[in-house]
């Protein structure tokens, strides 16, 4: 997961023979986007095109679709420019350049005391981003810690967010084998959507940087390179981190998600429309929940944990053999340590006032506009992080979106985050009382969803714009309940940021200077969801003894199809049967080190051509988190030469195959009956 002003082009060239020179970097950077929501793409064409998985522009699917045209189900074709919808709250960013700020940030924060370290570092960071992005909206700025806040690098991007979709397969194949093949290889499975990104002009965007296609089909050795936007690893923490995730973090999270999960199951059993607007939340669960489960597999693994308590060991080892470093260094340790018990102590209140309502995008949406409204008339850098000058267009693009929202799912999502935070902090909690008085959960969730007026587009607007004396004045009953527990959920917020927040990022930069010292910077960064390059080969691997070969095919697919969901190939597929070429690579893995948000990320061989798209990891992989194993961690990725069969011969898209492969279908007439 290297950087790309510090990829290791040397190494690779020792290694494998191959110079990638600066010309190679810039083209695969500049080509290469993320969508600010938790993915990666790449810009597939001239015109703007975008490549991600389905499972990445699932919500923007789901926006666009209604019980009567469903296109989640059926897929998504636009057959012409004109039949290309805009997501309703999706945003996608372009790395422009990279510049070290390490010297700015760390200057704003010496000798600073652990309980004002955070803001003080905060206000630097959205300084630096403010003066970055100006007053222009298509400029996105942030300032990224890497090393634990060993170097503080400014990210500079190009903003999207006209972003419309062109393409999208059925759920069915896109996700076929569901949560059962989840994590897993061999895989089926065609995880790819087409976006576009759109300028202000309303025309679609010119893209001269972008990815062209390999001609040469990849095959088993071959050189692969991942470049996208890794979501966040955990391998630089210490073992006290690493223990509190696994004794307190883990368990805890996996429970509610369990929770979750059966709650949405069972509101699924309703009906078919319950079943679908419930579809991407269960979906993002499900795979939220294996991923956890395998991270606290890894930790619990004794062998595992045992060989960070002797990295860990060594590391110490060193730095206590040299006298600055041992003065400098040392009490980092005990510093972290401190602060993670203040964070086991804090961790309830915290979870329950300020997570304990995600579920719930009413409620997300009544709690910005008050938070707003406090936030937005304070000075850039004393504002809670997302409220940020550099932050607000995405903030204002998700406030104000038009995706459709509903009642009755509203309705039993809040009255399940308030059931969990009265069972959490008990009945008798002064905000439990806030929030319900005398009556349920479902009778607080029910009026305040009937009642209120958010859905309305128009009034967020209003509410927004008018500030502060709108928002107090408000009667609104999603306002009002937000305010009710406000008071207590900024406290406890504000404590977690001083007391928590604030030592460890202290502490975490004492020891990444330390680590510079003993040990340069010949490793990477943890994963922050900024660009990264990984390197690998089209490997498979063995596991319990047996060959695990690193490409699946159509025929596979069709073997594998039981006719019953999860293993239900669409209708569409079956009819195609006899036009496809059984033969032609579907799935494929690569050793490449990839973790949560290279999802949708491009696989590019030597020359910087797509011969892949990344959808997956296999179960090995989710010990990623905390560090990588090249003998069995395999990315997963829909092969290059999938795309062209399916398109051509199952969807009669020849729109997409002639704009990403120009000449692929020209002077012929696709086969697929239209």
């Amino acid at each position: 997961m290297w950087t790309f002003d510090h990829f290791p082009s040397a190494t690779v060239k020792q290694k494998y023979g191959v110079t990638l020179d600066q010309t190679w970097l810039d083209h695969v950077r500049r080509s290469s986007v993320r969508i600010a929501g938790g993915c990666s793409a790449s810009l597939v064409s001239p015109e703007g095109l975008v490549m991600t998985n389905h499972h990445c522009a699932h919500s923007c699917i789901e926006q666009l679709s209604s019980a009567q045209r469903d296109f989640v189900k059926s897929g998504f074709f636009a057959r012409s420019p004109a039949d290309e919808a805009r997501c309703p709250a999706m945003e996608i960013n372009q790395l422009l350049d990279i510049k070290d700020v390490t010297g700015e940030v760390q200057r704003a924060t010496a000798r600073v005391s652990d309980t004002k370290f955070f803001d003080i570092q905060k206000a630097k960071m959205a300084e630096l981003e403010k003066a970055c992005a100006g007053d222009s909206e298509e400029i996105r700025c942030e300032v990224v810690s890497l090393y634990r806040g060993g170097r503080f690098d400014l990210y500079r991007y190009r903003r999207y967010q006209d972003v419309r979709l062109v393409f999208a397969p059925e759920f069915q194949i896109a996700f076929f084998g569901g949560d059962l093949d989840n994590f897993m290889f061999p895989r089926y499975d065609l995880d790819v959507s087409f976006l576009r990104v759109y300028g202000k002009d309303g025309r679609p965007a010119n893209t001269p940087e972008f990815l062209a296609w390999s001609t040469e089909r990849a095959k088993a050795g071959d050189l692969a390179f991942v470049p996208g936007n890794p979501g966040g690893t955990s391998r630089l923490h210490t073992v006290a981190q690493l223990e509190f995730e696994r004794d307190v973090e883990l368990p805890t999270s996996i429970a509610r998600l369990s929770e979750i999960r059966g709650f949405l199951t069972e509101y699924q059993r309703r009906g078919a429309e319950q079943r679908r607007t419930a579809n991407a939340r269960l979906f993002s669960v499900e795979n939220s929940l294996k991923a956890l489960r395998g991270r606290h597999q890894a930790l619990a693994d004794q062998v595992f944990f045992d060989s960070k308590v002797r990295a860990e060991k060594a590391f110490r080892t060193k730095v206590n053999a040299n006298p600055a470093l041992r003065q400098q260094a040392a009490p980092a340790w005990d510093g972290i340590a401190a602060a993670v018990a203040r964070r086991r102590e804090q961790r309830q209140a915290f979870d329950a006032l300020e997570r304990g309502f995600r579920l719930s995008e009413l409620f997300g949406i009544a709690r910005t506009l008050v938070r707003a409204a406090d936030e937005l008339s304070k000075p850039n850098g004393e504002r809670l992080a997302e409220f940020s000058d550099a932050r607000l267009p995405q903030l204002k693009q998700r406030l104000f979106s038009k995706a459709p929202l509903y009642d009755e799912l509203e309705t039993a999502l809040l009255g399940f985050c308030l059931g969990k935070v009265r069972e959490e902090l008990g009945p008798d909690h002064p905000a439990v009382k806030a929030l319900l008085g005398d009556r349920t959960p479902d009778e607080v969730a029910a009026h305040a969803v009937r009642t209120s007026g958010l859905r309305d587009v128009l009034l967020r607007e209003k509410l927004f714009a008018q500030g502060k004396p709108a928002v107090q004045a408000s009667q609104d009953s999603l306002i009002l309940l937000v305010r009710s527990i406000e008071p207590a959920a900024r406290a406890v917020r504000k404590r977690m940021e001083d007391e928590v927040d604030g030592a460890l990022k202290k502490h975490g930069e004492m020891l990444a200077k330390a680590s510079f010292a003993v040990y340069g910077d010949t490793l990477y960064p943890d994963a922050t969801f900024t660009l990264r390059l990984s390197y690998g080969t089209i490997k498979g691997w063995v596991r319990d003894g047996k060959q695990v070969e690193p490409f699946t095919s159509f025929a596979g697919a069709y073997d594998r199809a039981t006719g019953r969901d999860p293993f239900a190939l669409p209708k569409s597929w079956l009819e195609a049967k006899t036009r496809i070429n059984l033969q032609t690579p579907f799935d494929m893995v690569t050793d490449n080190d990839i973790i949560g948000g290279n999802s949708g990320s491009p696989v590019v061989n030597k020359s910087g051509q797509v011969i892949g798209l990344i959808f997956d990891g296999n179960i090995e992989s989710l010990g990623g988190e905390y560090g990588f194993d090249g003998r069995v961690n395999r990315a997963v990725s829909v092969h290059s030469d999938a795309f062209f069969e399916a398109l051509d011969k199952i969807y009669a898209a020849k729109r997409i195959v002639e704009e990403i492969k120009p000449g692929a279908v020209r002077g012929a007439e696709s086969s697929v009956p239209r």
